[in-house]
């Protein structure tokens, strides 16, 4: 079993090869390798191995010295995989033996971008929705039949195995798994030290379907604030688009286009969002907190909250409050 972050340390061990991804391994190494001292929880350790001791050559051309093999997975609580290539390749079977071990005894799985396909050759996606770059994923889908490949979205949860679409979708995954062991406070701490937005959803598409005009885009990061300051209120596509001067259907149109997300789901998203902050520093009840956030009553929030995040408001009151006890 994975240790519980509020009480001891958690090591996370990035698995790294030859022809590595800088900016995928920066992500990875910016969530969990950086100590957060403003925090008041116990960071993550973070450990870095490769299957062997010969320094690894990155794309680009730089080379890095990596002090673990692959025996440091036998203690990781999370392994992260940040990109493989060529994709066409079968990772060494010393890496595919360590990575099943290591998650048939607990430890979490995360693949970023073409990562994924060290963990589908390692038999752990089978049966279980999986996503990668939307340039991969016909080839994920072909490779490996028995995978559920879903293209369009930022990341997929599936408990102990998460996988995300390619390069800065990783932020998305890595804020995701932050918000999952800390709460959303220490998520959008983070987010606010990386000057990014505090949560996507991992449902929303990885590309927008056109370009928009400037224009365009003012208008509705203006509304999208607006709505984020008014979830209270019964907000609905028809109040939105007379809002934004477009009739409901072009309105929509343009919201998908540039969220990668429809309106609804968009709005349910923000309010569980907003709900998760109200029970992390608020001792409202859960009727209060449904229609403080825009959810009406409480069997609205929590039925929301546990298909989202598959535990109940009460439950994610009690690990992740910042109140002091009573």
């Amino acid at each position: 079993m994975r240790k519980p972050l509020r009480s001891q340390r958690h090591l996370v061990v990035a698995v790294v090869h030859d022809g590595l991804a800088a900016f995928e391994f920066g992500i990875i190494e910016e969530a969990f390798g950086v100590t957060r001292p403003e925090l008041s929880v116990p960071w993550y350790d973070f450990l870095v191995c490769a299957p062997h001791k010969d320094a690894i050559r990155t794309l680009g051309g730089l080379t890095m010295r990596v002090d673990h093999d692959l025996s440091v997975l036998r203690r990781a609580d999370t392994v992260v995989v940040p990109g493989w290539s060529p994709i066409e390749e079968t990772p060494p079977r010393a890496q595919l033996d360590a990575i099943r071990r290591a998650h048939a005894r607990g430890a979490r799985m995360v693949s970023i971008c073409s990562g994924v396909f060290v963990l589908a050759a390692a038999g752990l996606l089978d049966g279980k929705r999986a996503t990668t770059h939307w340039r991969y994923a016909a080839q994920l889908a072909e490779r490996f039949p028995r995978i559920v490949v879903e293209p369009d979205v930022l990341y997929v949860d599936e408990g102990r195995v998460m996988t995300s679409a390619g390069s800065a979708a990783g932020i998305d995954l890595c804020l995701h798994i932050i918000r999952k062991d800390f709460g959303a406070e220490v998520a959008n701490s983070v987010a606010r030290r990386w000057v990014m937005p505090p949560h996507r959803d991992g449902g929303q598409s990885q590309y927008v379907a056109e370009a928009m005009t400037p224009a365009l885009r003012e208008g509705l990061a203006t509304l999208l604030e607006w709505a984020q300051r008014n979830l209270h209120r019964n907000l609905t596509v028809r109040s939105l688009s007379a809002r934004a001067h477009m009739s409901p259907r072009s309105f929509a149109r343009h919201f998908l286009a540039e969220t990668g997300t429809t309106p609804h789901r968009w709005l349910v998203y923000q309010r569980l969002l907003a709900a998760q902050r109200r029970l992390e520093t608020t001792r409202e009840s859960i009727d209060r907190v449904a229609a403080h956030v825009g959810f009406g009553e409480a069997a609205t929030l929590r039925h929301h909250f546990r298909r989202q995040f598959r535990t109940s408001p009460i439950a994610y009151r009690k690990r992740f409050t910042t109140l002091p006890a009573r």
